[in-house]
């Protein structure tokens, strides 16, 4: 008889969830949102989807890599790497729509409408990929500093 016992999730469990969710979420909303942009607004809806995706999905997913990679460092370097990587996601998109800005390639709508949807949907899925990770942990009682001695 073998018993091969279930393995135990690590630390990082959640973390990983919420990419996987978050990426699946993102790639159901792309081909629905790609779907209906161009039905709706032909070529330049196609391209206001996909641009839409690529903006909120990586704004939203770029957290949670950062997250994830910055669980492995110390904390006040953790939070220096959360601290610049938001910064930067923020001034890329402000360049990128700015850039944006220029050109009409693109339909606006389908643009705000699937950021918003991605912002939403990878969020939501992220959420729920951390909520449904079961992580054993372990509570000693307050002022146990030190363990029992063993029994003579």
């Amino acid at each position: 008889m073998s018993f091969t016992p279930t393995p135990v999730p690590g630390p990082d469990a959640p973390l990983r969830a919420a990419l996987r969710y978050g990426l699946i979420g993102l790639a159901v909303l792309i081909v629905l949102s790609v779907a209906i942009a161009t039905a709706t607004a032909g070529v330049e809806g196609l391209w206001g989807a996909l641009l839409g995706a690529a903006i909120g999905g990586g704004f939203i997913l770029t957290t949670a890599a950062v997250i994830l990679f910055g669980a492995k460092l110390p904390p006040s370097t953790a939070g220096l790497v959360m601290l610049v990587s938001w910064v930067g996601k923020v001034l890329v998109v402000l360049i990128v729509v700015g850039v944006l800005n220029n050109f009409d390639f693109y339909d606006r709508t389908a643009l705000f409408l699937t950021v918003i949807g991605a912002l939403l949907i990878v969020l939501g899925a992220e959420t729920y990929g951390v909520l449904r990770q079961k992580v054993p942990y372990v509570t000693t009682p307050a002022g146990d500093s030190e363990p029992d001695p063993a029994p003579e």
